[in-house]
């Protein structure tokens, strides 16, 4: 299976059984081969943010609080997946590796969305910090190479390759995924969350990596 259909299949089966009042990381959905960080999270109110945990909502019409999100990290070490796998999983791997051309060392992020605002285009980040009662809690994109100006608005560091995006576009239930693989890792303790942008990420000159109000966020354990 590979990491995509497992995060998906992981996705759908704990989607099946979250209660409406509630939504926490699953102990029987941990896709294989296992991840680095692996949240399921339903949003709350931001006035409810509750420290490094939780996801939080600070736009209720675009992310209401009975919308759910999952977000699974994997890393890749020496051209493998981090994280034990059965023979067959490791033949899969192999291909996937082929298929893809998966760097020697590099971080794959998987998110999923559902019950958000239907057929919209958001932008999606890895931010540095956990998020809080106020959207600008999060703290700026994770940056692989730092921008020494910031806000960071040059497409030479504010771009997919040196930062990790996940924009998607929901379909007509607001369900939608997104998944990005780059050939870093996150440094320890410096990629906390991942924040929910109103519109699509900006890619020109002064406005790259701008996406609009921060309209929602979760909190992800980063590796």
């Amino acid at each position: 299976m590979s990491l995509v259909t497992a995060a998906a299949a992981a996705l759908a089966v704990s989607m099946t059984v979250i209660s409406p009042a509630a939504a926490a990381p699953s102990a029987t959905a941990d896709p294989s081969p296992n991840p680095t960080a692996f949240v399921l999270e339903r949003f709350r109110p931001a006035s409810a943010a509750q420290g490094d945990r939780g996801a939080v909502t600070y736009d209720s019409a675009l992310v209401p609080t009975t919308a759910v999100a999952l977000v699974a990290e994997l890393r890749i070490t020496h051209g493998k997946w981090h994280g034990q796998m059965r023979d067959h999983d490791m033949r899969e791997q192999q291909g996937e590796r082929e298929k893809h051309g998966m760097p020697p060392r590099g971080t794959f992020v998987f998110l999923a969305l559902r019950g958000v605002d239907p057929d919209h285009h958001f932008g999606i980040h890895v931010h540095t910090r956990s998020c809080g009662t106020k959207p600008d809690s999060s703290g700026p994109h994770y940056q692989n190479m730092e921008d020494p100006e910031q806000p960071s608005t040059n497409p030479k560091y504010a771009n997919p390759r040196n930062e990790m995006w996940l924009d998607l576009t929901t379909n007509s239930r607001g369900d939608g995924r997104a998944k990005s693989l780059v050939k870093w890792h996150f440094r320890p303790g410096e990629a906390r969350s991942v924040v929910i942008h109103e519109h699509g990420t900006a890619t020109h000159m002064g406005r790259a990596g701008v996406a609009g109000d921060r309209v929602a966020c979760i909190n992800v354990p980063f590796k």
